[in-house]
């Protein structure tokens, strides 16, 4: 496999972690937001953060790895590392509203 192959398959694996990161990430959100009384959904969520966090934080270090020895390929994996990264504030939304949402059925 030569360097741009590895390269480009490295990025589109990247891609697809991130995606099926942000989907299934969403499901559990819209399962705790539809039975918001159901706190195992809130349980599945946060082992689900936890190894999400795992994973993502893995591939994030190898595209960092990437970026830094494939001088050629800087800017594909720095578009690729910004796509690994914008699950972090959409997972943090997610959070605030989950928590700001059950704050609120306390009363």
């Amino acid at each position: 496999m030569t360097k741009k192959t590895y390269a480009t398959v490295t990025g589109k694996f990247s891609t697809q972690v991130a995606i099926t990161s942000f989907l299934i990430g969403t499901l559990v959100f819209i399962l705790s937001q539809l039975f918001p009384k159901v706190d195992s959904i809130f349980i599945i969520g946060i082992f689900y953060v936890m190894i999400a966090l795992f994973v993502n934080g893995v591939v994030f270090l190898n595209l960092v790895h990437h970026f830094l020895f494939f001088r050629n390929h800087r800017e594909y994996f720095g578009i690729k590392i910004l796509i690994v990264m914008a699950n972090i504030p959409i997972a943090v939304g997610y959070f605030y509203i989950t928590i700001n949402r059950i704050n609120l059925f306390t009363f």
